[in-house]
């Protein structure tokens, strides 16, 4: 293999396990807002669950899409304020 096709590899490797985090942060910011809603507790404005999760998906972002950072920064934002929201309540 030459320089060029290695470079490319590893590239898509790395967004591949960056796309994985960020896929199994967005799992557990769904599973977590689940679980408050299940045990009757505030889960928090929904605009913020909501807008994470379409921040994710949509294509727009602040990074280019091979750089997962930035989508996984909102979706840890939403995740500790959904979390700080039930810890408030109890």
């Amino acid at each position: 293999m030459d320089t060029t096709t290695t470079v490319i590899v590893v590239a898509a490797l790395l967004a591949t396990a960056v796309l994985a985090a960020a896929v199994a942060v967005a799992v557990r910011l769904v599973r977590t807002r689940r679980e408050l809603r299940r045990a009757g507790l505030p889960t928090g404005p929904r605009w913020i669950f909501w807008g994470a999760v379409l921040y994710f998906v949509l294509p727009t972002d602040l990074l280019p899409d091979p750089v997962y950072l930035d989508d996984i920064g909102v979706l840890l934002l939403a995740l500790r304020s959904l979390r700080t929201s039930s810890k408030d309540a109890v």
